[in-house]
C-alpha cells in the first residue's frame, strides 16, 4: 500500500509504503532515507505490539538526527579526519573533523526511488555522484525490503561503482520490544562475538580488537544490557555501548549474530547477516528526539547495525573482507531481523 503525505525538502510529497504479513504483522516505510518507519507484531495474547521508534507523522523525520530507521550511507559509521588515506580523497565532516554516515547530506537525507513493490516488498534505488559528499566515484545503490511471514524484514543491499570506493550500506533502526515503553538497557541481549573495537570519546578507533573476555561486552551468553552499563572505561567514553563487534561467523547470514530479548520475555528479535560486523549503540544521545508522542529519552532504544568495523577504509590489516567495491563488482549485504513472539 502506498501512501502520499504532505511535502519533503524538496516540495514534493513523502511516499509512504506498508508491508503486510499473513500473520498480520506490518512494516512502513518512507522513500525519504529509504527509511523504516514502523514494525508493528501481533503477539500470542492477541495484542499487536510497536517493536521500532519513530516519529509521529514522516514530516517529523526531518527534524531529528538521531537516523531513525534510515538507510545509511555511503558508509555508515565514522571515517577518521575525513580522509581516505588508499586514494587520497578528502570527504565531507559532518562530526568535524570526522565523517559519520555518509556525510551532511549521507543517504538518509535523500529521496530514494521506488523500483518496484508488492504487498510483501518494496526495493529503492539512489544514484550518487562522483564527488558526492568527497567519495571517488559514480555509485548506484538499492535497497530491497522483503517482509516474509516468518516475521522477517529481509534487507538486501546493492551497488555498483565507476571507480574504487568504500561502501557499507545499514539500516538505522531502533528497537525497543516493550513496546517502545521505558528504559531498553532492561532488554536482554546475545551478541556472537568473541571481539569487540574500542573507540575515543569521538568514536574513533586508537587500537586493535580487543577481547571480550572480562569485559561489559560480554554478551556471548544472553545478560540485561544494565548488568555492566558503563562498567568500563571504553563505554565511559561514549557514555554508553557504541562500539562495533567482530562477528564470530562474518558472511554467514544463516548463522544467527545477535538476539534481543524484551524485558517483558514476550517479544525477541534475532539478526542474522552477511556483513562482518555489527554495531550496537544503547541510544546515548536519543534524549529531546521526537517521538509517537512526545520525544524519546535517552537509552529507549537499541540499534544493531550491520556493517562494517568504524574506519575500515582506513584498516585493511583488520581481519575482515575488504569494504572498497571496485569497479565491475557488485556489493550485495543481506540482513534479517525477525521478531518472534514468545
Amino acid at each position: 500500500m502506498l501512501a502520499h503525505t504532505p511535502p519533503g525538502p524538496d516540495g514534493m510529497p513523502l511516499r509512504v509504503t506498508v508491508l503486510r504479513n499473513a500473520n498480520g504483522m506490518d512494516v512502513t516505510f518512507m522513500d525519504l532515507g529509504a527509511t523504516w518507519l514502523s514494525a508493528r507484531v501481533p503477539l500470542n495474547d492477541g495484542s499487536v505490539r510497536e517493536a521500532l521508534l519513530g516519529c509521529a507523522t514522516p514530516e517529523d523525520y526531518l527534524h531529528q538526527s538521531a537516523y531513525l530507521g534510515a538507510c545509511v550511507g555511503r558508509y555508515a559509521n565514522r571515517i577518521a579526519q575525513s580522509f581516505l588515506t588508499r586514494t587520497q580523497h578528502s570527504l565531507i565532516p559532518n562530526q568535524p573533523p570526522h565523517q559519520l554516515h555518509g556525510g551532511p547530506e549521507g543517504f538518509s537525507h535523500r529521496r530514494w526511488l521506488i523500483v518496484s513493490q508488492s504487498p510483501t516488498d518494496v526495493r529503492y534505488r539512489l544514484h550518487s555522484p562522483d564527488g558526492d559528499q568527497g567519495f571517488p566515484g559514480n555509485l548506484t545503490t538499492e535497497v530491497h525490503y522483503q517482509l516474509t511471514d516468518d516475521n522477517s524484514l529481509i534487507i538486501t543491499y546493492q551497488a555498483e561503482t565507476d571507480q574504487p570506493c568504500p561502501v557499507a550500506l545499514t539500516n538505522h533502526a531502533y528497537f525497543n520490544l516493550d513496546a517502545c515503553q521505558g528504559d531498553a538497557r532492561q532488554h536482554r541481549l546475545k551478541i556472537e562475538a568473541d571481539h569487540y573495537l574500542p573507540v575515543n570519546r569521538e568514536g574513533i578507533p586508537e587500537h586493535g580488537l580487543t577481547s571480550v573476555a572480562d569485559t561489559g561486552f560480554d554478551f556471548r551468553q544472553p545478560k540485561t544490557i544494565a548488568d555492566d552499563f558503563m562498567k568500563d572505561t571504553d563505554q565511559q567514553a561514549v557514555g554508553g555501548y557504541d562500539h562495533a563487534f567482530l562477528l564470530n561467523h562474518p558472511a554467514d547470514d544463516s548463522v544467527e549474530a545477535a538476539r534481543l530479548w524484551s524485558g517483558d520475555n514476550k517479544l525477541s528479535l534475532a539478526v542474522t547477516t552477511s556483513a562482518p560486523a555489527l554495531q550496537f549503540y544503547s541510544g546515548n544521545f536519543l534524549d529531546g528526539t521526537p517521538a509517537r508522542q512526545g520525544t524519546w529519552q535517552n537509552y529507549q532504544g537499541i540499534a544493531l547495525e550491520s556493517g562494517f568495523l568504524p574506519d575500515s577504509p582506513n584498516h585493511p590489516e583488520w581481519p575482515q573482507p575488504d569494504c572498497w567495491l571496485q569497479p565491475g563488482d557488485k556489493l550485495q549485504s543481506v540482513t534479517r531481523y525477525q521478531l518472534i513472539p514468545a
